[in-house]
């Protein structure tokens, strides 16, 4: 019998790039004025708080970062943006992340939101949105998975009809991470004929969460706390212009948006306060298993790193580097994922909220938590097979 599995053609280039990049000298000299401010900012702050980091809500810490120019680094100045590179604003999210500061608030606008208006969105939108995002004071949600959905965003079944009113919207989005806090939410809606054209009749829109029709619900976690959110669109009415791009081109929008959401240091550092802790309990002199171990680790973050300065590299030079941004998110949140156990596994100690000692505080949150990194921005499913699609396999 005939094996039909795809091979590659090892003859042929890779279809993806990861070339070397480095810093430049002036995102180093950044990085020492953001870390001096967040050595002063995030002294009081508890080391289990810390850890929670792009998925703390601190309103009043992300305006300090605005008026500081540290959100909306790369926009025009005439959004209230800074035009400094994208290499600079990937140092400022290393020293936020590897600090454990509070970023949830601004986070998703600054990302993803506020760069896919500057690409897509009509000047009135730009106007109305990104010099808030800039000062720390406007949120965005992501209205992209839904029930039964997860990451396979080709069948979205929300619906956005078009009426002599605007666009009427029914269906429901899932997983909104910090939607009831949020003032905006940009939403992938599902504009053509027919549920079957799946990568076909998509589009994006820019929702006021504040409108009629619109309901928001927290989900409670783990842990306890209200993050992720499902949000119903009960024939809710948009004005005609909250369409984003071109009617059915969503799409080839939001899979330019991922390549944001995939590949940034939030796709590898969401343990690394865990990692700093499990370094001081090794101390000066640790045995050779946990030397190995933690050696092990660093190579690996040293690695990922790379990955992902090549595809913030990609970023700057306006390519859409998608099929590398889902590697770098894969391997990722596998390193996140592998930490929490491991220190189980080097030191044998209980994790406990209740904890004495803060590795172990640290630890019980990310224990709890870790599963959501191989779910959030895609399943690892969903990447990997967008990952052999890009290699040829399937």
């Amino acid at each position: 019998m005939r094996n039909s599995a795809r091979t590659m053609n090892l003859a042929q280039p890779l279809p993806f790039s990861f070339e070397p990049a480095t810093l430049p000298p002036e995102a180093e000299r950044l990085r020492a004025d953001v870390r001096a401010f967040l050595a002063t900012e995030l002294q009081s702050l508890a080391p289990e708080l810390k850890a929670r980091s792009w998925g703390g809500f601190d309103p009043a810490f992300s305006k300090k970062l605005g008026a500081r120019g540290l959100i909306g680094l790369t926009w025009p100045k005439k959004y209230g943006g800074h035009e400094r590179s994208a290499l600079e604003r990937y140092v400022v999210i290393e020293e936020l992340l590897a600090a454990g500061a509070p970023v949830a608030a601004h986070w998703v606008a600054d990302r993803q939101s506020g760069p896919l208006l500057l690409k897509f969105g009509t000047e009135e939108q730009r106007q109305r949105c990104l010099p808030g995002i800039a000062k720390g004071e406007l949120y965005f949600a992501i209205g992209m998975s839904e029930p039964d959905s997860g990451s396979d965003l080709a069948s979205v079944r929300t619906r956005a009809t078009k009426t002599n009113e605007g666009w009427r919207v029914r269906g429901t989005k899932l997983w909104s991470s910090g939607a009831h806090r949020s003032q905006y939410m940009i939403a992938l809606f599902r504009t053509g004929d027919s549920v079957d054209q799946r990568q076909l009749g998509l589009s994006q829109f820019l929702v006021d969460l504040s409108l009629p029709g619109i309901h928001i619900r927290p989900i409670d976690d783990l842990t306890g706390h209200r993050h992720f959110n499902e949000v119903v669109f009960d024939d809710a009415l948009l004005p005609e212009d909250a369409l984003i791009g071109n009617e059915g081109q969503g799409w080839s929008q939001v899979t330019a948006e991922l390549a944001y959401e995939r590949s940034g240091p939030e796709r590898f550092l969401s343990s690394m306060m865990l990692l700093k802790h499990l370094i001081g309990a090794a101390g000066s002199n640790p045995s050779q298993r946990v030397a190995v171990a933690l050696g092990r680790l660093a190579a690996h973050l040293q690695i990922l790193r790379g990955l992902s300065i090549s595809v913030a590299t990609q970023l700057e030079r306006g390519a859409n580097p998608a099929l590398e941004a889902a590697i770098v998110k894969d391997l990722g949140a596998v390193f996140e994922q592998e930490i929490p156990q491991l220190a189980h596994d080097l030191f044998g100690e209980e994790p406990s909220l209740d904890a004495d000692d803060a590795m172990l505080r640290v630890q019980a949150y990310l224990t709890q938590i870790s599963p959501a990194f191989s779910l959030r921005g895609g399943t690892r499913e969903i990447l990997r097979g967008i990952i052999a699609r890009g290699l040829g396999l399937r």
